[in-house]
């Protein structure tokens, strides 16, 4: 049941990654209960998700919009591209993100794509290993993100010049 839904909050932009739907036995018959998982961004560096449940599915997208909005990153982005290459792993999901030449386009899957293009990544080369579990693919992307480091932060950390 994923969706690529996509709306916009004044400058930020929310993908729905993905929908599930959740059945409970009881004596009337089934009752389902939905879980969204959104990821948010403004294409300017600041990316987050969010993963919320509900009885229906509106409701649940919109506590996940919310919830991904309470968990915002920084993520430096270079000429529309990632400064290094860089290894995020959440649980048994592995993603590695390259960086790409202009015009590569964004080679990723579902949910690493929607991470990408909310952070405002245009060229990069991604590949995920392990859970191909849309959750945990996103989140080891973000994982991922927060690692990033410019040539600059680089030289202050270290106080010495790399150039």
């Amino acid at each position: 049941m994923s969706t690529g839904k996509e709306s916009r909050t004044g400058e930020f932009v929310e993908k729905v990654v993905k929908v599930r739907r959740c059945a409970t036995v009881v004596k009337g018959g089934r009752r389902f209960s939905f879980a969204g998982l959104v990821v948010v961004g403004n294409g300017r560096g600041k990316v987050g998700c969010g993963y919320a449940k509900a009885n229906e599915v509106p409701p649940a997208v919109e506590k996940a919009i919310k919830d991904g909005m309470k968990n915002l990153i920084e993520v430096p982005v270079e000429g529309g591209t990632i400064p290094h290459r860089v290894e995020g792993r959440y649980e048994t999901a592995k993603v590695i993100l390259l960086p790409a030449g202009p015009g590569t386009g964004i080679i990723a899957g579902a949910a690493v794509r929607a991470v990408c293009e909310s952070a405002g990544i245009r060229d990069v080369l991604t590949k995920a290993h392990g859970s191909t579990n849309p959750v945990n693919l996103v989140k080891a992307a973000l994982d991922a993100l927060k690692q990033l480091r410019t040539r600059a932060d680089v030289e202050r950390l270290r106080g010495v010049s790399l150039s």
